[in-house]
């Protein structure tokens, strides 16, 4: 079995990973980490630009069919048929908000970040990349155990995929300001 878990920074990918990857006795290959250890990130200005395309070879030796992978770039670096379940952790852009800010990201940085959840950014190309073993989860307002039960029935296919709207939210609080660059 092969879960992906995926989603924008500050999510809980890592967090939920570890868990999961404990409970079902699964290896966890680290997208990002995979990434620095093979040279593959290039900083650019506030961000590292990654060869997807190395980065998509060493993967597909790496990925064993008991594994969890984790990292925000699944999208762009998975091929869809050594994946059983691709788990998207969606969260509040206002917590995600107060999440960069204890990290330490810049305005800019943080905003690029809320603005790709509130857009569904991951979502959508998870969905185009790899079909129908997505589920998006809502991470917002729960604990770690009702998000582990709530992964935990996704991998088993006991539950459907939430449906999340973030800019809705925005724009009826007059918010979209707050996260899109000027």
């Amino acid at each position: 079995m092969s879960i992906v878990i995926t989603g924008t920074p500050g999510v809980g990918k890592h967090t939920v990973g570890k868990e999961i990857s404990q409970k079902l006795g699964l290896e966890i290959i680290d997208i990002n980490e995979i990434a620095k250890n093979s040279g593959l990130f290039e900083q650019n200005d506030e961000s590292n630009d990654v060869d997807t395309e190395k980065l998509q070879e060493i993967l597909r030796a790496k990925i064993s069919n008991k594994s969890i992978i984790i990292g925000h770039l699944a999208p762009y670096v998975l091929d869809s048929e050594k994946i059983d379940r691709v788990i998207v952790l969606r969260r509040s852009p206002y917590d995600l908000i107060q999440v960069y800010e204890k990290r330490g990201y810049s305005d800019k940085k943080s905003k690029e970040n809320a603005s790709s959840e509130i857009l569904g950014v991951i979502t959508y190309d998870a969905i185009n990349q790899l079909q129908d073993k997505v589920i998006q989860i809502n991470v917002t307002s729960r604990d770690i155990q009702e998000v582990l039960e709530r992964v935990e029935s996704a991998i088993s296919g006991n539950i459907d995929s939430e449906e999340v709207d973030w800019l809705e939210l925005v724009t009826k609080n007059n918010d979209l300001k707050k996260f899109f660059a000027d």
